[in-house]
């Protein structure tokens, strides 16, 4: 499956594995991603590998029931069980903002085009995709929209990093401004 992180085509070196009887099983896989059930039912042995983690949520799984355990996860995947379930925006903005994740924040599942720019704004950084023509399709709009209104608060002041068209505007002096790339930036009315 294609996988694209912070706007690029990378490979994927996790493996999702439900199949849990032991710390041996994992250490053949090298990064594994395990769900909230299998994490819930083998936390102890699981915290015994030394390994890289990471954390799958299914769409009513909250980060409020793992926020303890976070620190242990480098990697998180929320999934999108279908386009019209919302519930994956809000779990990002509560690690970014509210339990101060760090670590990939990949979406999972009904990653749409259309909802990629949303799904940045929420601090998604990395999304795993059926097909290589989807992969083609979220990377032609990943710099689709290089400024926003509003701005996107995050633990560090913005989730993205990037000012908002006000901010911008204030701060040029003069009709040409600049994106954080340094390009001149235009907006249409």
């Amino acid at each position: 499956m294609p996988l694209i992180k912070h706007g690029t085509l990378v490979e994927d070196i996790w493996h999702e594995t439900d199949d849990f009887a032991d710390v041996q099983t994992l250490a053949p896989l090298g990064p594994v991603i395990v769900t909230l059930n299998v994490w819930r039912q083998h936390r102890a042995a699981i915290l015994a590998y030394d390994g890289r983690l990471g954390l799958r949520l299914a769409p009513g799984q909250t980060p409020d029931l793992v926020a303890a355990d976070l620190h242990h996860f480098e990697l998180v995947e929320l999934e999108f069980a279908k386009f019209t379930d919302g519930r994956a925006y809000s779990h990002a903005r509560l690690l970014r903002e509210r339990h101060g994740f760090k670590g990939e924040l990949r979406a999972v599942g009904e990653v749409l085009r259309d909802q990629l720019s949303f799904m940045l704004r929420c601090g998604f950084d990395a999304f795993s995709l059926e097909t290589d023509q989807q992969a083609e399709a979220l990377l032609a709009a990943v710099d689709e929209f290089a400024h926003w209104y509003q701005p996107a608060p995050g633990t560090s002041g913005r989730l993205d990093h990037r000012s908002t068209i006000p901010a911008l505007r204030q701060g040029a002096g003069n009709s040409t401004n600049r994106d954080t790339a340094g390009r001149a930036a235009t907006w249409a009315y």
